[in-house]
């Protein structure tokens, strides 16, 4: 006999990989959701899942009820989705993670502004340059820059970020500009976490290893000691735009800029993209200034 006893618990064990997990994303306690899910295999007369002291998997039979019990959930979910969709507000908790200086600098003032339109959300936001695991850690969102490695993510492009190398008219005065990518061993260098600056030479990928008197893991640190006169930097535009517009630094090579990379939201492809998500992740590609973001609904290659 089809019943919904626990379908909710043994999907959210099968998704957050244990039951103390499953229990603290329902809200409930473990002995709840293993009793439930315990009921839910008696009825079936089957083995959904496999115990151990460190983990818990799916059998066979309990991955093809899982696949079959999600997608149930996600009808029932856009059910109530098709009824309440014009009348509710965003509310609850939003889990983001962005990078230290991105976030600092972009993502943190509008998700304040996104507070101030909904002012019912909770917001965590954590800024780490570390690659948390989502679904582990339990993150709605994750802010990523630049290439993607191999994910079952899903990705949706924000907007574009193009690396730019420059200095202070100051710095030009003094060393003079260099006029190859090869003359640039002969300047100072502010290097950031990597020592291999790129480019685009002949229409293909260059990569050219720098060196200089100043190696920080901060963009913003580099970029003040740009601004005064200390070296030359390779920074993302959100950088550098301001000081560029108002001539306190030049650009050099402006022919030879790599390809731009691309600023993407990520959220896990098992998890529901609830509407708060959404309405964020639509806000952010609008002022972040994505006309056309592209949605890859498959696994990144």
């Amino acid at each position: 006999m089809f019943g919904w006893e626990g379908v909710c618990e043994f999907v959210s064990v099968a998704e957050q990989g244990g039951f103390t997990a499953a229990a603290r994303k329902l809200g409930v306690s473990v002995a709840q959701v293993s009793r439930q899910v315990a009921q839910l295999e008696d009825r079936l007369q089957a083995k959904l899942l496999l115990r151990t002291t460190r983990q818990v998997r799916l059998t066979e039979l309990g991955d093809i009820y899982y696949r079959h019990c999600r997608q149930l959930l996600d009808n029932l979910y856009e059910a109530e989705l098709a009824v309440g969709r014009h009348q509710a507000e965003p509310q609850g908790t939003l889990r983001i993670t962005a990078p230290v200086s991105y976030g600092e600098s972009r993502i943190a003032p509008l998700v304040n502004d996104f507070m101030l339109r909904y002012p019912q959300l909770e917001v965590t936001l954590t800024l780490t340059n570390q690659l948390l695991d989502l679904v582990h850690d339990g993150f709605d969102l994750a802010i990523r820059l630049g290439h993607l490695k191999d994910s079952t993510l899903i990705a949706r492009k924000l907007a574009e970020r193009m690396p730019y190398v420059c200095a202070s008219p100051a710095y030009a005065a003094r060393h003079g500009i260099p006029l190859s990518l090869p003359e640039l061993a002969q300047h100072c260098c502010l290097v950031g976490n990597s020592d291999e600056w790129h480019f685009t030479l002949q229409g293909q990928p260059h990569t050219l290893r720098v060196q200089g008197q100043l190696h920080c893991n901060s963009g913003h640190a580099l970029l003040d000691a740009a601004l005064k006169g200390i070296g030359i930097i390779q920074l993302p535009d959100y950088y550098v735009y301001p000081h560029l517009a108002n001539g306190d630094l030049l650009e050099f090579f402006p022919e030879c800029r790599a390809p731009a990379e691309g600023i993407w939201a990520l959220y896990p492809q098992n998890r529901h993209l609830s509407p708060k998500v959404r309405l964020l992740v639509d806000y952010l590609a609008e002022q972040l200034g994505s006309a056309s973001p592209t949605v890859l609904t498959r696994p990144i290659p």
